[in-house]
């Protein structure tokens, strides 16, 4: 279960002004991609034995990079530290997407310069139109903070790099991953995840909590003054004792809400990136899902 406290759901580049610079900025990257020598050559990994990937932001780069091992060279097209909805497309990430042999986007518009970039050939992947993946109604993109939805990303990576001996093999830890938040998060005695933006709910979902998310999916949009006293009335109502603020955002609205509630704030990492400090301590996706876990489970009053 879910409450949106209110927001309205903005899509990504949901104006026909946003729309129209985004179609600007991909032809201007692209125009200038074809006055940078080099910039559309073949693939370095031609001469190296490897594949060339080329992976939207850190989930889809980690899960590529564990599946292809050293036989691939994965390009993560979003900086450690950046927040990746709306990532803006150089000339070095279009001449990177052209010669790559295979190109891991999300879909559904969460990058919308980057998929207008990709374009569909056949060596691009949507992983949002996985078969069995279960979107729900407001395309929430955020299907890799549930471990088995994720673990059906893995399943598609693993066909485009031909390797499903070891796209199994990542599987089997997001299922025993799985196994850890079941008991982990059975017995709380609250259900309910106050979070800065709505990107919770496929977690909340799989292991029966309620998200009340202090914004919509766009974690760049600012709640009104109405909206933000309607997201205190409802924390407040639901007794929660923790506001979850992310990694990657400002903590203002947080702590705003922790302050007008009386609750603590803490942390819940969203995973959408790495921090420079993350990448510099070696942390990954099961280092983050399990300090999630703990976070959850102090926050929540769980046994």
């Amino acid at each position: 279960m879910e409450v949106n406290a209110g927001l309205p759901v903005l899509s990504h580049g949901d104006t026909v002004a946003g729309v129209r610079l985004r179609i600007v900025l991909v032809t201007t990257a692209f125009a200038m991609c074809g006055l940078v020598a080099g910039c559309g050559s073949s693939s370095s990994g031609e001469s190296n034995g490897r594949r060339d990937v080329v992976a939207a932001f850190y989930p889809l780069a980690f899960a590529a990079e564990q599946i292809g091992g050293k036989s691939v060279d994965v390009a993560n097209l979003t900086p450690a530290g950046a927040e990746p909805h709306d990532l803006e497309v150089s000339p070095k990430d279009v001449g990177r997407i052209r010669s790559a042999d295979v190109v891991l986007l999300l879909g559904h518009g969460f990058q919308p310069q980057l998929e207008d970039a990709a374009g569909s050939g056949k060596d691009v992947l949507r992983l949002l139109d996985t078969p069995g993946l279960r979107l729900r109604s407001n395309d929430d993109p955020h299907v890799w903070l549930d471990p088995l939805r994720y673990a059906l990303l893995v399943k598609q990576i693993g066909v485009a790099l031909n390797n499903r001996s070891a796209a199994d093999r990542l599987v089997h830890q997001l299922r025993r991953l799985d196994g850890e938040y079941r008991p982990g998060l059975a017995g709380c005695a609250h259900r309910e995840i106050v979070t800065s933006h709505e990107a919770f709910a496929y977690l909340a979902e799989r292991y029966h909590l309620r998200q009340v998310a202090i914004t919509g999916l766009n974690p760049e949009a600012e709640p009104t003054p109405r909206d933000l006293a309607h997201v205190i009335r409802a924390v407040r109502q639901s007794g929660a004792t923790t506001v979850f603020a992310e990694t990657l955002l400002p903590r203002r609205l947080a702590e705003t809400v922790a302050r007008e509630t009386g609750a603590r704030t803490a942390v819940l990492d969203p995973i959408e990136g790495l921090t420079s400090q993350e990448e510099a301590r070696g942390l990954d996706y099961f280092a983050l899902m399990r300090a999630n876990l703990a976070a959850l489970r102090t926050g929540l009053g769980c046994r």
